[in-house]
């Protein structure tokens, strides 16, 4: 096998999310590889600082600042990449949002509905989208990254996550599976990965800065405890498995979950 089929030159992506955590270190990966990178995200002072560092080093990247939960701003988007490049190979759908994870009884409706709009609507409609100029392509790859949490529930006697969140990354594997059905004779494959308990991420920090140090402390105590590995992983730990799966090295693999958990799932 050579290292060829891992590599990305001529190849156009989509990465949403992308001005921080996950989504930067797929954006810097598939640069990397030689992608040409649209970096998507609502901060654009975020997403202009991931282009900034894919340029720094030698890589070719712009950005694209919408919600991916706006119809008509991905309407926009869409028309943006159809004049920017006419065509599109891999679309990585890594926006997302954690609420304050509420046990079900006291779960608002309001986020209940914001979580759904932007975690499954978002990459319907971004994907529904995309679609069109993967055709024009010839094939795509389309990467969804669902969680951990969308595999098996997690309530160690204090809440760390909620039904909302768990409940739109179950929903991308259908989603996922799916779409890699109705397009496989296109030449257009679709996989999901499930990230386990990652460092260096936004996702929940807009409520884990309310955390005392007890609290963290015991939230990383049963990280520790619940993984094999016995740590965290590293944002940039993923970026071989979506250039695996960006790539032709991944060329018969569709309809998949790839869990990358540490070992989460297998105890």
């Amino acid at each position: 096998m050579s290292i060829e089929l891992f590599k990305l030159d001529g190849k156009v992506a989509l990465v949403t999310g992308a001005g921080s955590g996950l989504g930067r270190e797929f954006a810097l990966g598939l640069a990397a590889a030689g992608a040409d990178v649209i970096c998507a995200d609502r901060d654009k002072v975020w997403v202009t600082e991931t282009v900034s560092l894919i340029e720094n080093s030698g890589g070719r990247a712009s950005h694209l600042v919408f919600d991916i939960a706006n119809e008509d701003e991905v309407a926009i988007a869409k028309r943006s990449v159809t004049n920017s490049h006419g065509k599109l190979h891999v679309l990585i759908n890594n926006a997302g949002v954690a609420p304050f994870p509420n046990r079900l009884h006291e779960v608002d409706i309001a986020d209940w509905k914001r979580v759904l709009d932007i975690n499954l609507t978002g990459p319907f409609l971004l994907t529904r989208a995309m679609i069109p100029l993967m055709l024009a392509a010839g094939s795509g790859s389309i990467i969804n990254v669902s969680s951990m949490i969308g595999l098996v529930g997690f309530y160690p006697d204090f809440s760390v996550s909620g039904v909302a969140y768990a409940a739109t990354k179950a929903g991308l594997t259908g989603f996922t599976r799916q779409i890699a059905a109705e397009y496989a004779k296109d030449n257009i494959r679709a996989n999901a990965i499930a990230p386990g308990w990652h460092g260096g991420t936004r996702l929940a920090e807009h409520f884990k800065s309310n955390w005392g140090p007890d609290y963290r402390e015991r939230f990383e105590a049963e990280i520790v405890r619940g993984t094999p590995m016995g740590r965290r992983g590293q944002p940039k730990e993923l970026q071989g498995l979506v250039i695996y799966l960006a790539s032709d090295a991944s060329s018969y693999v569709t309809g998949q979950l790839i869990a990358h958990d540490g070992g989460w799932t297998a105890i």
